[in-house]
């Protein structure tokens, strides 16, 4: 039991030291490559926890080879495009100018239902006011409203107030010369 603990904790150690080593991630925004990742982490460090027969650095060897493969391969993909689209995946336009692309939907498996709730979270109920839905290669959806539905910014308030006050600006002046000239 003593050595059941011992090693309870020591594979503990070195699967959150793995982890760490990865970088940090929020679980809901992890990639397949990361879910798998720590998916197998969490199986390799199982089997020497369970059976007290096998030695310990049957978990810790796979363990560390995982961490070394991934820190890799993070270095690869800032280094190369076609090793970043390989691992990460490429994004999908999903709608373009108020339609759907039902091609690229089909190619990549997503169904209307899971677009239009993905949409309703962005804010938009409507296909027709998108002028683009791209589903990123991380699986979020990226809305680019058309400009007509696009929300206002303090600079769109600020261009509508400057435009109203340039015709009282120019009123004043002319009623300022009147006076002169009377």
């Amino acid at each position: 039991m003593a050595i059941s603990f011992v090693r309870t904790i020591i594979l503990y150690v070195i699967v959150i030291a793995a982890v760490r080593l990865m970088g940090k991630r929020q679980v809901g925004e992890l990639e397949p490559l990361e879910l798998v990742v720590t998916i197998m982490i969490s199986e390799l460090a199982a089997i020497p926890i369970q059976e007290t027969s096998i030695p310990i650095t049957t978990g810790v060897i796979p363990i560390l080879t995982i961490v070394v493969l991934e820190v890799l391969f993070s270095f690869a993909e800032m280094k190369s495009k076609k090793v970043r689209r390989f691992i990460k995946g490429v994004p999908s336009i999903l709608i373009c100018d108020g339609n759907i692309v039902m091609d690229e939907m089909r190619k990549i498996r997503f169904d209307r239902d899971n677009l239009m709730e993905e949409l309703r979270s962005a804010g938009y109920a409507n296909i027709g006011d998108v002028k683009y839905g791209i589903l990123e290669a991380n699986g979020r959806l990226s809305v680019i409203p058309k400009k007509e539905n696009k929300p206002l910014v303090q600079k769109d308030v600020d261009e509508i107030l400057q435009q109203q006050q340039q015709p009282t600006q120019k009123q004043t002046q002319q009623n300022k010369q009147e006076k002169g000239s009377k």
